[in-house]
């Protein structure tokens, strides 16, 4: 046996080769042994991994059809961590970590089954809990990223919470409040474990809140009503109903026990009586937040001819009942003669033969019928309440005086959620209708963040030469700006144009150009952040295809009708040329990546390309047989792709203009049943097609997306599909399962199985005259899961694709690939580490690269000392010239040592410079890794260096100042 494989199940793929006697000798043998670890390198080498969703931070994407949270009810909830410093937001199906210090976005590495409806996050930050609108519902490990537990509630879930100790969490079942045990972080058979069920509200459960020791719940609903109950039975304890409301409860909230017990002492030598009309001790305070915008103040009093008895009640038979009640119940062992009466053991049973009353009631708004409260959030140790209205307005007061400390209006939509972070200094916001996230600070009155995505869904995208911007057209005719290292959109550019964008390119990297189906091209300046040329045609059109030449002088677009190519001088905008010979619209334009040479594609099923530089030349036509819908030049320019609605890729040489090879991708991306489908997936095919294909750096592997789930890279060379992705799970969408339960599907077609329209929202609906049922005339519709645009990144590190639920970016950044090449029994990680004792840098440098750990390159790196880094780098061979680039990018990117690396990256083109620039192809990728680092840096380095030099000129002129004035007098 010359070959032991071996497959690692934590990492994608491992694979081990040892040596044995003979194979050296044996070459059909060894051929065939290359051939395969060389197919398993490929597949390691496109292990991406979703790394982040841009396009959207809040809510659903308009895109992802109109039966969303965002048109009925109030969204999903905004989560802070517990030191405060990072929002949880749902998009879709997915959550997204918004870390507000460091300024970077990721997603998780989880999905739930359809939209999100509700997340709630544990006190400690260790258990997530997803709940979409069907009720399903995960357990996920939150630092690792890992789903412990999968189960599903009965019915709809519309507030979720976890007690302040983290030992239990609550959710709302219809009329009733369940609360469960919570689960431990391992792996477990049946981890979710009922607590106990609540009753007495009559309508849903709208809200509801743990008092500080978690011993007491209250909760409110759409009956107008609040219930107070304990958590564990308490005896001669009665759960108090709250009434006074005249529509449903949109918050309810304890305030701190501690306040409480504090102001209790405080005022009147302990007896409470702060102005209240109540009299007796005050034992627990809470607030109910009515949609009217009534807000009252509840307090929970005992008198103290009661408080005087219980001291000599209590007492032997009874105390021992009581503990017997606590124990069963689950509750704390002891009674109230345990402890002082003014302490009491927990508040549950302090709320024992107490009276609950209104003390007083506010109110948000003058005209309450134009302005509903939507959301509320409350900070108990601050005493600060938060509360969006309907107006996309946002107040913010100080209980239980009702000050108002801040009002300010925030959007024109509505405030589906609003959160508090734990230090109560930042608010977050976030809007369902625009999907909007809004983070402020309002001691500063500061915004920490501010994101939102297209209006009506995001439809192309280009990145930038560095790879460090990307530039996104959405179907509102907008284009966002992003940066690719940290997901956040930085610069939203003026609207310009009045349809739909179609395509978007970079002429260089200052300069970004548009084309849309209101018939223009409009080229943008990311200086100023606005359009300083826009490019027509002769007679109206719509473009739906653009490419701009290499150079940035010369832009093309592609119009539906007429079936012609417009050309334009990108300096002066001048129309310069008009290519006609197309017999359908151009679907597609590429321009060559040396020569001034144009490839285009239309649906009259050719290929064409044009000579812009001889005006009497014929294009030369590359026949197919179906519809071309793109087309797509490899990196070096020798070679076309052309892509059809059959799902046909075929590859044709430019200089002979042979058919080299195809690849037929049709049964690669088929898949997905739509709900109106009368057939079977697999037989429905014929609908799956790629709309957009682009070439890897290196031009061996092409990447291909189009009318499917699915996006596939294959290679080229052995015609092979290396490995497909699928872009979403999202039930939501249409086309994303297989096969459909027979259980939803009735005599006249399919029966929606999305619970979200009986929510919160429907209620609002208009009543037309004579109508016996509510009807605002809106209809459901699913949208299909597609991609409209796929691209590399100019690292050849990640690559983005457009999909209906923003920009889904794939990243090798994250991963540890082993690579067996060249490596030996003595090539160790202890090996390495014996020679860096010896001081045989170059040595323990090569063995690590053979490794190929990430942790192990960087720390022998860091080892080397300043003097050798020249002598290390001409150690280094050919082979491992690439790999040494990308980890030193990787590690420059958080390291300190910036000189340090500058000087390895210094070196590496000193000495290898020449050989980088023979074999562009092969170093494109590490080269742009390591340009967009270098960049970064100095960036960063940059702006610290201004703000010192200001700040010692500065130093500078007061010193001067004052030795004048000292001389003076």
């Amino acid at each position: 046996t010359a070959l032991i494989v071996a497959v690692d199940t934590t990492a994608s793929i491992g694979l081990w080769l040892w040596t044995v006697p003979g194979y050296g000798r044996c070459g059909p043998r060894r051929k065939i042994i290359d051939a395969l670890v060389a197919r398993e390198l490929r597949r390691m080498k496109f292990n991406y991994k979703l790394h982040r969703l841009c396009g959207a931070s809040y809510g659903t994407p308009s895109a992802t059809g109109s039966n969303q949270l965002a048109s009925t009810s109030k969204g999903s909830n905004i989560v802070f961590t517990r030191d405060g410093n990072s929002v949880l937001s749902p998009v879709a199906n997915r959550v997204q970590v918004l870390d507000l210090l460091q300024h970077s976005c990721r997603t998780l590495p989880v999905e739930a089954r359809s939209n999100i409806r509700r997340i709630a996050l544990s006190p400690d930050d260790r258990l997530l809990i997803i709940v979409d609108v069907n009720y399903h519902a995960m357990l996920i490990n939150y630092h690792r990223g890992v789903v412990l537990h999968r189960f599903k509630f009965k019915k709809p879930v519309r507030v979720m919470s976890f007690s302040p100790n983290g030992a239990k969490f609550a959710v709302s079942f219809g009329k009733l409040v369940q609360v469960w045990h919570t689960p431990g972080i391992r792996r477990e058979f049946a981890p979710m474990i009922l607590h106990r069920k609540y009753s007495g509200l009559v309508g849903d459960v709208t809200t509801l809140d743990w008092s500080s020791d978690s011993t007491v719940l209250l909760a409110g609903g759409k009956d107008c009503q609040a219930r107070v109950w304990t958590v564990d039975t308490v005896r001669d304890y009665q759960p108090w109903t709250l009434v006074g409301h005249k529509k449903p409860l949109i918050g309810v909230h304890f305030e701190s026990r501690d306040k409480t017990l504090a102001e209790r002492d405080q005022f009147f030598g302990g007896t409470g009586n702060t102005g209240s009309t109540l009299t007796g001790k005050l034992i627990a305070r809470c607030y109910t937040v009515s949609q009217d915008g009534v807000i009252c103040t509840r307090e929970c009093r005992k008198q103290d001819e009661d408080v005087g008895d219980e001291v000599d009640e209590v007492t032997g038979l009874e105390s021992l009942g009581n503990s017997a009640v606590d124990f069963f119940s689950g509750g704390k062992s002891g009674t109230a003669s345990d402890l002082p009466v003014e302490c009491g053991v927990d508040q549950a049973h302090d709320l024992v033969n107490c009276r609950w009353g209104t003390t007083s009631r506010h109110y948000f708004s003058a005209n309450s019928s134009t302005q509903d409260v939507v959301s509320t959030s409350y900070s108990a140790e601050h005493s600060l309440l938060v509360v969006g209205f309907s107006t996309g307005l946002f107040g913010l007061y100080e209980l239980p005086s009702m000050s108002n400390i801040h009002t300010l209006s925030l959007s024109h939509s509505t405030i589906g959620t609003v959160s508090i972070n734990p230090s109560a200094e930042w608010l977050a916001f976030g809007c369902p209708k625009t999907q909007q996230l809004l983070i402020w600070e309002w001691r500063s009155e500061t915004y920490i963040l501010k994101q939102s995505g297209h209006a009506y869904g995001m439809r192309c995208l280009a990145y930038s030469p560095d790879g460090i911007v990307v530039a996104t057209g959405g179907e509102d005719g907008t284009i966002k700006l992003w940066n690719s290292q940290s997901g956040f959109c930085y610069v939203t550019m003026p609207k310009t144009h009045t349809a739909a964008c179609t395509a978007v390119e970079f002429a260089n990297p200052t300069v970004v150009l548009s084309s849309s189906l209101d018939g223009t091209v409009r080229a943008h300046d990311l200086h100023r952040y606005r359009n300083f040329k826009t490019y027509t045609s002769d007679i109206p059109c719509q473009f739906i295809s653009m490419a701009v030449d290499k150079s940035g002088e010369v832009v093309c677009a592609g119009s539906a009708e007429p079936f012609r190519i417009c050309v334009w001088s990108v300096q002066t905008g001048k129309l310069t040329d008009v290519l006609s010979g197309h017999m359908g619209p151009v679907s597609g334009l590429a321009f060559h990546p040396v020569r001034g040479t144009l490839a285009s594609s239309s649906w009259d099923g050719t290929c064409k390309v044009w000579d812009l530089y001889k005006s009497d030349s014929t294009p030369e036509t590359f026949e197919n047989s179906n519809d071309v819908v793109c087309v797509a030049f490899r990196p070096d320019g020798n070679q076309i792709c052309s892509g059809t609605i059959r799902g046909l890729l075929r590859f044709w040489d430019v200089d002979d203009g042979s058919l080299v090879c195809e690849i037929d991708g049709q049964k690669d991306i088929k898949g997905g049943r739509k709900m109106n489908d009368r057939t079977t997936s697999d037989n429905n095919a014929s609908s799956r097609y790629f709309t957009s294909i682009t070439y890897s750096a290196d031009g061996t592997c092409l990447l291909a997306g189009g009318n499917s789930k699915y996006v596939c890279i294959y290679e080229i060379s052995q015609q092979i599909l290396l490995k497909k992705f699928q872009i979403s799970f999202n039930r939501s969408l249409d086309g994303v399962l297989d096969e459909l339960n027979s259980k939803n599907l009735g005599d006249g077609g399919p029966v929606d199985d999305e619970h979200d329209s009986a929510d919160e929202g429907n209620d609002l609906a208009p009543h037309l005259p004579g109508a016996k049922r509510a009807d605002d005339g809106t209809r459901k519709s699913r949208v299909e899961v597609l991609t409209t645009q796929v691209a590399f990144s100019p690292t050849g590190r990640e690559w983005s694709t457009v999909s209906g639920e923003g920009l889904h970016v794939y990243s090798l950044d994250d991963d540890l690939i082993f690579d067996p090449m060249a490596l030996t029994e003595a090539v160790t990680p202890g090996a390495v580490q014996a020679n860096l004792r010896k001081r045989k840098y170059g040595m323990a440098l090569l063995m690590s690269l053979h490794l190929n750990e990430y942790a192990l390159v960087k720390s022998v790196i860091e080892d080397t000392p300043y003097d050798s880094i020249a002598t290390v780098v001409r150690s280094i061979g050919q082979e491992h010239v690439g790999n040494l680039i990308q980890f030193i990018s990787k590690a420059m990117e958080d390291s300190p040592h910036i000189e340090y690396y500058l000087q390895w990256c210094l070196e590496l083109l000193q000495t290898h410079g020449l050989l980088m620039e023979r074999h562009r192809g092969k170093y494109l990728r590490a080269f742009r890794a390591l340009f967009r680092v270098v960049q970064s840096r100095y960036v960063d380095l940059k702006s610290i260096c201004d703000d010192n030099k200001y700040s010692l000129d500065f130093l500078e002129s007061q010193a001067k100042l004052l030795f004048t004035q000292e001389t003076q007098t």
